[in-house]
């Protein structure tokens, strides 16, 4: 098990080095953030943008909000809100596997099955001509076509493993894959996962039995295709250690880092943010069903509800969520406690997929920047990088040691041209100092 570092080492380490003063972080240009994020919610593209950076030891180098008062009225935001951070989730969950990993309860290459044997018969989707649905351009022939269905299923042909929940190669899908991996949605595809009801699912195990009866969109391991692999990494670690992914948080995540603003259910007293959408060219509440990636219902943090989701469930904290991302800057340990070891962190940030896009590489579900970004004034080379539906969005910059977070709630930007451009245009103000390059699409 992963133990605190010990005090006599951290004195050891201290006393074999000259202590050297240096000058921390600074952001020059505050003012210039502050407009450039407030041009998002002024314009009425986002209900409200809050911006957070901090330094490797947790010291606060920046934040701001802005909110539309339409909306939000007096409603407080800062980095103690509650919100929902939907696939920044991931990378939580597949620390906690990793962490496992290192103790010896998961390894990389195990069966899927080997944890969750109720997948041993999973089928995998093909269009009625026996082609597979990555890679086929169905919707190019006949835009009236709108799915390959009809489809017909298969047994998967190759053994789903750990690496592949990892690399996003297992096959599971998201349900109106047009918001992430598709132009179009597969609407038979969809339809099962709706009466699936996957946040109605009483825990792991209720969701196992609904998953399991579920097609693949492709054999396991031929291709990258972003959908509920995390989830089922989540439910794989559940069975591996006999915890709930809530108690495996609070147990190898939160409690030993001291990080409070992390968990799957809501704190009694706190009430979650309204959901918002710009789908009409109006900014407004969201309507019942329009944050559908999983068919329909979405999840409600309960404390009483047992499901907890590895890719999408989790709420957290600005403030908590920064307490996070610093244990992955200093290389897998936070507050004198080490959770991951540095040569994990090296794994899990060095290239695996999307291995030829020249924007940058995909760790283990985190994205690792090019130098394309710099020369686009959208930041630097070498950020890790991630976020969520609702627009959350994060990075970690190992070379100048700080840690961002841009925490918002909307599904579907208004203006989608300008709109979808705010996290490279905020951190591209935030670097503009350092870079000396300005913003460009």
């Amino acid at each position: 098990m992963n133990k605190i570092v010990p005090i006599f080492f951290l004195l050891i380490t201290a006393s074999c080095h000259t202590p050297v003063e240096q000058k921390g972080l600074e952001i020059t240009n505050k003012k210039a953030i502050d407009s450039t994020v407030n041009l998002f919610v002024d314009g009425e593209h986002y209900p409200f943008l809050y911006t957070r950076l901090e330094d490797k030891d947790g010291e606060v180098l920046y934040e701001h909000t802005a909110k539309n008062n339409r909306l939000l009225g007096d409603q407080k935001i800062d980095g103690d809100t509650w919100i929902r951070v939907w696939s920044m989730s991931k990378i939580v969950t597949i620390c906690i596997a990793l962490d496992l990993m290192e103790d010896g309860l998961l390894n990389v290459d195990d069966p899927v099955t080997k944890y969750i044997p109720e997948f041993s018969q999973l089928q995998v989707a093909l269009t009625a001509d026996s082609n597979s649905l990555i890679g086929t351009n169905w919707y190019a022939e006949d835009s009236s076509r709108s799915a390959p269905c009809p489809l017909i299923y298969v047994p998967n042909d190759s053994v789903m493993t750990i690496r592949h929940l990892l690399d996003h190669k297992a096959g599971f899908y998201y349900s109106t894959a047009s918001r992430i991996s598709w132009p179009n949605s597969i609407h038979c595809l969809d339809s099962m996962m709706t009466s699936q009801d996957i946040c109605s699912s009483m825990n792991g195990e209720d969701l196992i039995t609904k998953l399991s009866s579920l097609p693949l969109m492709q054999n396991s391991g031929t291709d990258y295709f972003y959908g509920l692999n995390t989830t089922v990494l989540g439910l794989v670690a559940e069975r591996a250690s006999g915890r709930s992914l809530a108690q495996l948080l609070k147990e190898r995540v939160t409690d030993p880092m001291q990080i409070k603003g992390m968990r799957y259910d809501l704190p009694e007293g706190e009430t979650m943010l309204p959901r918002f959408c710009g789908k009409d060219s109006l900014l407004r509440e969201a309507k019942a069903g329009e944050l559908n990636i999983f068919g329909h219902n979405i999840p409600d943090y309960e404390p009483a509800h047992e499901l907890y989701l590895g890719g999408e469930g989790m709420i957290c904290t600005a403030d908590g969520y920064c307490d996070f991302l610093r244990m992955l800057l200093n290389n897998g340990e936070l507050n004198g406690y080490r959770m991951l070891n540095p040569e994990t962190i090296a794994d899990l940030t060095s290239p695996h997929t999307q291995l030829y896009n020249p924007y940058g590489h995909n760790g283990y579900n985190l994205w690792v920047s090019s130098d394309s970004m710099r020369l686009k004034g959208q930041g630097d080379q070498n950020l890790w990088i991630g976020g969520g539906y609702e627009g959350t969005h994060f990075w970690i910059d190992t070379s100048r040691n700080f840690v961002g977070t841009i925490m918002t709630q909307l599904y579907w930007v208004y203006d989608g041209a300008f709109g979808y451009t705010k996290d490279g245009r905020i951190r591209g103000e935030i670097y503009k100092p350092w870079t000396g390059y300005a913003f460009k699409n």
